[in-house]
């Protein structure tokens, strides 16, 4: 990757001044959350919408389950987010069996909620471990989905990228060629999965550009304080967990608030390197909870904004 002078003075500062000083507050946040499968769950949920709205993100998303095993709670927290907030929600859309005419009447009960961004992914198989079988009457792939979204409605589309390669991909060019046919395909931007260390993100930004992709791709982060559970969710997505990460959360399983200031410090190093790159928007993985994302996006220079309260619901 070569730098600007702007980026390398970027970088020289962020090694030669104290890590967040002077900070523009240039950067912009998106969050996703998960739909609650209980009341105590939609309180926590709503509680981190409330709390991270005040960084006005660009967009804030709600993810689909495995062979949409979550749809109606996705869709109702999409339409909640959308009715009773000033943000902008997107919805996770899947091609995991479910009909062509399913996932369009799916889209367009979004359209009518006024939910005008969506998630567009293959998705993962409903039975952890098999392979993939497109419906016989579904969207083959993101791609296929993609192009059937935008030509029923100008949805704005973002898609899922791999910056360490998709577990099922036979190699990393293979899988940036088909990041670029969903891209062809009509989407706006791709948002990567989780990754731990600026390089990785700085390689594929680099070979994705080299393929020809100009669209933005926006770094994922994930801000990590149960090490098993980030483990289990790595080897799904094919991201490398470092040897360091578990050897710094050693001795803190009773230990909570020191893992919290650990994951954010860890978090908010990354991001600032990515920063220092030239990186100027993150999309959060919250996992429902506000502390860690809001933390780290303070360091990194934004302030809480008042915004309108959410209507009753």
């Amino acid at each position: 990757m070569i730098l600007s002078l702007d980026q390398l003075n970027e970088a020289r500062t962020a090694t030669d001044a104290p890590l967040y000083a002077d900070l523009a507050g240039d950067a912009e946040v998106s969050f996703e959350f998960f739909p609650p499968k209980t009341a105590k769950m939609e309180e926590v949920l709503w509680d981190a919408v409330q709390t991270l709205a005040p960084l006005a993100p660009r967009f804030v998303s709600v993810t689909y389950g495995a062979g949409g095993s979550t749809r109606e709670r996705t869709h109702a927290t999409v339409t909640r987010i959308q009715r009773e907030t000033p943000l902008s929600a997107a919805a996770h859309l899947t091609c995991v069996e479910a009909s062509r005419g399913e996932i369009d009447e799916i889209a367009d009960e979004y359209w009518a909620a006024g939910v005008r961004h969506i998630v567009a992914l293959r998705g993962d198989p409903p039975v952890a471990g098999e392979a993939f079988r497109p419906h016989p009457d579904g969207y083959a792939s993101a791609a296929d989905l993609v192009a059937g979204l935008r030509a029923r409605h100008p949805f704005d589309i973002s898609v899922a990228a791999y910056p360490e390669a998709h577990p099922e991909a036979a190699s990393l060019a293979h899988d940036i060629d088909n990041l670029k046919r969903k891209l062809d395909a009509g989407a706006s931007r791709a948002i990567t999965q989780f990754f731990f260390a600026p390089e990785t993100f700085f390689r594929f930004r680099d070979a994705a550009a080299a393929a020809g992709i100009d669209q933005e791709i926006v770094p994922g982060i994930l801000p990590v304080s149960n090490v098993a559970q980030t483990r289990k969710f790595a080897g799904m997505c094919g991201a490398e967990i470092p040897s360091w990460m578990d050897r710094l959360f050693e001795g803190l399983d009773d230990q909570p608030a020191a893992r919290q200031l650990v994951a954010a410090t860890i978090a908010a190093e990354m991001c600032r390197r990515l920063y220092a790159g030239g990186v100027r928007h993150f999309h959060f993985y919250t996992l429902n909870r506000a502390e860690l994302s809001f933390a780290i996006c303070h360091l990194l220079g934004l302030r809480a904004r008042p915004v309108a309260k959410a209507a009753a619901a």
